[in-house]
Parts: structure tokens; sequence; C-alpha cells
């Protein structure tokens, strides 16, 4: 479910974890943080599913509430609970692995019940839900639409949805653009997701190799690097922008099956996301040019596979 880019994120931010530490590294630390990094990213994830799960199934809470009124208007004992039944939602709420990592790890515990209704009302007056709700027939377009409706406009332009989610997830910021592609790509395909274990096996190897080949090949990376930056100024460059470079450069030499132009797009994605405004170019500049110069010296060598741009 998570892609190679989630994988590079999940790793630089490690590498990057490991060299604020300043110090060295025990045996098998370097693992456990991405490990840690990893398993935070699916408690996000699997707390923002259960949140939309839960505003659309908020309609059958409404019902009861406004019919067990004193004085029910008809209004009140009226309402139309359609989204509660939503087809894509039920197959979500019954997933075995969605209600066994709900069990585990109790999202419930922490939703802010006032937050949650205010996010319904919000959906109930949209144009969108009456158009919705006034459509009889069901289709699989329009019940995967609506989550996503609440999703994307209504959870994560709240300000107060997403300071709920910083308070108890201290590393939202860090995975927020993730999250948001994660999300979309569940509510578009939920058969291709576990919640149990967001990585395949194969993926998590390439993280494991990943992480531990930049730090294994630290030196020869920084040989290829440093004399590339006669024109920037060493100690002002970025920490992140020479992970970023080390990263590159070790994916050029030691993955084979990875074409060099999908790991320079890849990195300069990276720098634009997570690192400084100049960061893309500088970034750019860099792994084209380092690229060039092992080509020439026929130090890279890739394997072409179906699959291998993934």
């Amino acid at each position: 479910m998570i892609s190679r880019r989630n994988i590079r994120v999940k790793v630089m931010q490690t590498l990057y974890s490991i060299d604020s530490m300043n110090g060295d590294v025990k045996p098998g630390e370097a693992t456990n943080i991405l490990t840690k990094k990893i398993e935070q990213s699916r408690q996000i994830f699997t707390y923002l599913v259960y949140f939309i799960t839960e505003v659309a199934r908020y309609s059958e809470t409404d019902a009861r509430q406004k019919a067990s009124k004193h004085l029910p208007t008809a209004a009140d004992l009226n309402i139309n609970t359609k989204i509660a039944g939503n087809e894509l939602l039920w197959k979500i709420v019954e997933d075995a692995g969605f209600k066994t990592t709900v069990a585990e790890l109790k999202p419930q515990h922490i939703i802010d019940a006032e937050l949650l209704k205010k996010i319904y009302l919000q959906l109930v007056n949209s144009p969108e839900y009456a158009e919705y709700i006034n459509e009889q027939s069901r289709n699989n377009k329009g019940e995967k639409e609506m989550l996503e409706f609440i999703f994307t406009n209504l959870m994560l332009p709240n300000e107060d949805f997403i300071a709920h989610v910083e308070e108890h997830f201290i590393h939202w910021d860090d995975d927020a653009e993730m999250m948001n592609q994660l999300v979309l790509n569940f509510l578009h395909k939920p058969a291709n997701a576990s919640f149990k274990e967001i990585l395949s096996k194969e993926k998590w190897e390439f993280a494991k190799s990943l992480l531990q080949t930049v730090l294994d090949k630290k030196e020869i990376c920084l040989e290829l690097i440093k004399p590339k930056l006669k024109n920037w100024d060493a100690e002002r460059i970025a920490a992140l922008d020479l992970i970023i470079l080390q990263m590159g450069v070790c994916e050029f030499l030691f993955f084979e099956t990875i074409p060099t132009k999908v790991t320079i797009n890849e990195y300069i994605d990276l720098a634009k996301a997570y690192s400084t405004v100049q960061s893309g170019q500088f970034v750019n500049g860099l792994l084209d040019n380092i690229n060039k110069e092992l080509s020439a010296e026929n130090k890279i060598h890739k394997k072409t596979y179906k699959n291998s741009t993934l």
C-alpha cells in the first residue's frame, strides 16, 4: 500500500533522525527507528479512515437524538440516513483487518465527539450531500466520492481537525502529504489495503536495504558529492539535502533495477516537498552531474524489469 516514494520519505526521515543524534548508531537501531516511523504512519492512516467512517455513520446518531426529543418535529423524525448505508463505508467497517486494527489501536478513545459532530453538520449542510441523498440509487462512483468529499473537503481543510490530529500524532507534519495520497488511494481501491501491515514484504526489504546501504556507503557517496559542491557553500547546505543526495547516489550504484531517471525525479520531488525552496534545483543539478560522471566511467549498471519503476 505504501509506495516506493513513501518508503523513500520514511528512510529519509530515519536518516535525518540518526544525523540529529550526533553519535554512533548501535547495531539494529537504524532499523528500529525506521520500524517505529512506519508504525506511526500506520496509526495515523488507521485513524484518518476511522474518522471518515464515523462522520458517515453519525447520521444514525443524529437521527436517534432528534427522534428522541420531547416534541420532535416532522423533520426530526425524517433524518436521511442514506450515507450510513454507504456501500464503500460498510466494506471498510466490515473488513477483518480494519476491525482487528481498530480493536488494537482503539481510535475511539481519542476521537473528539464535538469535532466529529461539527464536521458531520458541515457535511449535511453542503450541496454535495444534498445531491447525494437526493439520488435514489447507489453506485460505486457516488459512494466513493462522498467519502472522498468528507476527507478532502471537510477534514483536511479544517484547522480544528488538523490541530486535533497534531495533538495525538506528533509526526503528522512529516506524514501529512503522504497520508493524503494513501487515504485517497485506499478509497479508490480498498481491497489493496492492509491495516495490519502497510508495507509488503518486498517493500519492507527495499526500505531496510536502502537505509542500510546509505549508512554503509556514506563515505563513498560523500566522495562523489563533495567535489560537486564547489559553487555551493558547504556549511549552508541543508542537512536534509545532503541526505537526499546520498540516497540518490546509492540508488545509482547499488540498486540495479531502479532507472537513474526515476531516481533523479523521485529525489527532486522529495527535496521540493521536504527541504528548502532552492533544494529541488540543487538536488537536480548535482544528481544529474553525478549520474553523467558515473555513466561516463561505466560505473552504473542497471537491469530492466517490468516493475522496476514502482
